[in-house]
């Protein structure tokens, strides 16, 4: 039924954020195990903002209805009457004018609190989807009705903007507390269930690996680290750690550097000889793991790390060649990316003359792929990362870097 009662003077928004961050927290502690397990942190984060976050209403001034009809006025306050017992109603013919006010939005904010907020001075209905109010008199006049019409609606919009602008904060804490619970408590049942001792693989580091093209660092072990997401039941698997996927790129881009040094060298080079630089430099890290031209799930890909029969790392070496050179070539690496590839990169040889334009496209290009998530922080100047869901998953997610280099003519 509709609640006819002054506007913005209930529930003060402090409670209400407080109340739906409590709930959101209660329910990642309730869910279904696997299917936590199963969905990664992104999605599972953004069901829960788009699920506990507040719909701000729009009022749609355009599309206001009023309504009018004869009424008895209380002029009992009108000083122009002769009136013997002010305590007591007084009658006179006059109108009542009902306004409607369709919105589109969350009607149970319009009972909100803001910090500041005073109660509009006028019973409202809300209702669904509109808002109801009247204004009776004897005598009205259209040019004051309609002032107070708007005047009535600008100090709801008012109190909307505000309570706008705190619903967007919410969103963003919401977006934190979603990542807080729904990490701990997956980390709290990976740990109860006792898997991260049987899922470790090690890939070996040369202890004499050659320092010609980065800097002295200390040896590198890979360190297991669990998937966000697996078929049901849930079935752990082992990834790449971040630090030695930093590594690869880091080695991948100090050789760049050489060739930026050395331009008359690589001027001449095509995709397959400059591939080649790269496992050179790889092999000499990671004990001549990579391969060139190595099958991989369905197809042949340009760089592969593999340990213990595992494919941890894969990449694709390639050309600028415009927009869709790039996106074949995303789609090309999906292609190849099985379950246990989530970090993944693709390298771009320019050789144009405009590289910042190169750049920008890259960046729009990749940003706009339909299996792009989200873009990370970048790695450089000329480096974009990104989430993208795999081919065949949404719920399984895999690191995209995509690298850039100018390679002279």
């Amino acid at each position: 039924m509709p609640n006819m009662k002054r506007l913005f003077s209930g529930t003060p928004w402090f409670d209400v954020e407080r109340y739906l961050q409590e709930e959101l927290e209660n329910e990642v502690n309730v869910s279904d195990e696997d299917t936590l397990l199963n969905t990664s942190t992104e999605d599972l984060c953004k069901h829960f903002v788009n699920k506990y976050q507040i719909n701000i209403p729009i009022l749609n001034r355009d599309d206001i209805v009023a309504d009018q009809e004869e009424t008895q006025v209380d002029v009992r306050a009108d000083l122009s009457y002769n009136i013997t017992d002010p305590s007591q109603p007084f009658y006179v013919p006059g109108t009542r004018i009902e306004i409607t006010v369709p919105f589109i939005g969350d009607g149970g904010v319009f009972r909100y609190q803001t910090s500041s907020s005073l109660p509009i001075p006028m019973d409202v209905t809300v209702a669904q989807g509109h808002l109801v109010f009247v204004i009776t008199g004897k005598n009205l006049k259209a040019d004051k009705v309609v002032k107070e019409i708007n005047t009535t609606l600008d100090e709801i919009e008012d109190y909307l903007t505000s309570l706008r602008r705190s619903a967007d904060r919410l969103v963003s804490q919401l977006d934190s507390t979603a990542h807080q619970c729904i990490e701990r408590r997956k980390e709290r049942l990976l740990r109860n269930r006792n898997l991260v001792a049987s899922l470790g693989f090690k890939l070996k580091k040369r202890d004499n690996s050659p320092r010609t093209y980065i800097a002295p660092e200390v040896r590198r072990k890979i360190t297991p680290k669990l998937p966000s997401a697996s078929s049901v039941p849930y079935k752990p698997e082992p990834t790449l750690d971040e630090s030695d996927y930093e590594h690869i790129l880091e080695v991948i881009e100090s050789m760049t550097q050489v060739m930026e040094l050395s331009p008359s060298a690589f001027s001449e080079m095509d995709e397959e000889t400059l591939r080649s630089h790269f496992l050179v430099q790889l092999n000499g890290h990671y004990e001549g793991q990579a391969t060139g031209e190595t099958f991989n799930y369905e197809g042949k890909t340009d760089i592969l790390i593999r340990s213990e029969g595992k494919n941890i790392f894969i990449a694709e070496c390639k050309y600028w060649g415009g927009s869709n050179t790039l996106t074949a070539a995303i789609d090309q690496l999906l292609g190849y990316s099985s379950w246990r590839d989530t970090k993944v990169a693709v390298i771009v040889f320019n050789r144009n003359k405009d590289f910042t334009n190169v750049l920008n496209s890259i960046k729009s290009t990749t940003k706009e792929h339909p299996n792009c998530k989200r873009e990370l922080d970048p790695g450089s100047e000329t480096s974009f990362r990104f989430i993208f869901s795999h081919r065949d998953d949404t719920n399984r997610e895999m690191i995209l870097t995509v690298m850039a280099f100018d390679v002279p003519e």
